[in-house]
Formats: C-alpha cells, structure tokens, sequence
C-alpha cells in the first residue's frame, strides 16, 4: 500500500514561501534591461542575501494583520544590509541582523556597497525603525503583527551617482519591472494573509492598489519618512503615529485587531 502523503506537497511555513518568493524576484528582476540616464543597477536581494534572509525568517515566521509597504531600497539601507529600510545601527542593534554582503556586477564609485561597514545614516530608516523600537521595545513584539517590505528591489543611479527611483524609469521599463513587483506582491500577501497593507508613502500606495485590486485587503497610506520631505522632518513618528490612529490602527503593544470574520 501507497502511503498517503506521498506526491502531496508540503505546505511550506510563511518564512520559507517568502524566501522562496524573493529568490524568484531576485532572479527575474536581475536579468531586466535599463537604458540611460540608468547607468548602474543594484539588486540587494542578490548580493546581499544572507541578511535577506535572516530578515525574512525573523519577520516573517507568521500571517500578519499589516503589512507595511515601502517604495524600493534605498542607497544607504537597504542596498548595504537587505532590510527595507534598514539602516545599520537598527538593523544590526534592534533587529539583530549582521552577515556578510557581496558586490553587485557594477559599482557606482559614488555609491559603493559597505554592508555593515557603512558609515552612513538611511535617514527613513532610522525614522521607520526608531519609532517601531520605542513603541515596541522589542523586535519580536513588532513583527508578531507587522510586516516590513520594498515594493521594488531595485536600486537605480544615474551616471552622478544621483539616486533614481522607479517612478522616474521610462514607461517600457516600467511595464516590465512592476509585472515582476505586482506578482511578488500579490504573493506575499496571500502567504501573509494581513487585512490590512498601509503604503509608506504615496508611490507605494498607489501601486498596491493596482497590484492587490480585486483582493480582500484593506489599503492606506501614512506619510513616508525621507528627509527630502519637509513635513516628514517635523517629526515624523508623531504625525505617522497620529495617522495610524485614524485609520483605526492601534500601536499599543499586545494589541489585537479584529479578524476579518469579527
């Protein structure tokens, strides 16, 4: 007699698919054509996958209520230590990731990947973790009910150095890239099953609600962190705090929201 569970496949735990579903956006994004002013591409989720990694199995080792949704790494974060928004210090102190970091292909000498040898600050990062560490004192007690992702993996620099975000990319470039990010997307909300995903930002908004239309899942927005945002740098944490609290989203420590059956 057959055993029963032979050719049934194994339903894999929610880190394991997301490690799974960022390999396969790592490859598929890794092989897209960019034309100038693109000059210099990063793809942190090839080169720096072994904190990727660590990041996901700390993040996400269960379904979540909200997922928190970024644009795509930035120069100082996440392209170094392959946390959204992952700024050294909170990264290697807060979170307790550290491991090593590669090179991609080609390096911007104006941009050069130090992993956790950086010096410089991911100014959102410090902001978006910072507020996440003094509200919630510890890691785990943030990651029980909030996940933390890019929309895009990629980083974009012109010739200068000058960062260049996704937004900016010409339309052919764009269709190609956000099919990838609309399914990695899409994939990570079924294994996270969160009823709610809160963009950073307005960029991020928009593009989950393309993503994500037609699924159950409630979509909103707080204020990004950048320090190019002149109202972001008067004070960032209280006025996102204050519009978590008006989306109906209570940041006390042990809170439960309803499930969606309540």
């Amino acid at each position: 007699m057959i055993s029963g569970w032979i050719g049934v496949k194994r339903k894999l735990m929610p880190a394991e698919e997301l490690i799974c579903i960022y390999r396969e956006l790592a490859a598929a994004a890794d092989i897209l054509v960019f034309k100038p002013p693109t000059t210099h591409v990063y793809n942190p989720l090839v080169y720096a996958w072994n904190p990727v990694e660590q990041y996901l199995r700390l993040a996400g080792d269960s379904t979540k209520e909200t997922v928190f949704l970024g644009m795509n790494p930035g120069p100082w974060g996440m392209a170094q230590t392959g946390v959204p928004f992952g700024t050294l210090k909170m990264v290697r102190d807060w979170l307790g990731i550290e491991g090593p970091v590669g090179k991609p292909p080609e390096e911007h000498p104006k941009r050069p990947i130090l992993g956790f040898q950086v010096k410089r600050e991911e100014v959102s990062g410090s902001r978006f973790w910072g507020w996440a560490r003094d509200r919630f004192g510890q890691a785990e007690n943030f990651f029980e009910r909030f996940f933390v992702a890019n929309y895009c993996p990629l980083v974009f620099m012109e010739s200068s150095g000058r960062n260049r975000t996704p937004d900016k990319l010409p339309a052919n470039e764009k269709q190609a890239l956000f099919e990838l990010c609309d399914h990695a997307l899409r994939q990570v909300v079924e294994t996270l099953q969160p009823q709610r995903l809160i963009g950073i930002g307005k960029f991020a908004e928009d593009r989950a609600r393309l993503a994500l239309a037609g699924m159950d899942i409630r979509i909103d927005r707080i204020l990004h962190p950048s320090p190019a945002s002149p109202i972001a740098n008067r004070g960032w944490a209280k006025q996102a705090e204050a519009q978590l609290s008006q989306l109906g989203v209570n940041v006390t420590v042990g809170c439960q929201f309803p499930t969606k059956d309540d």
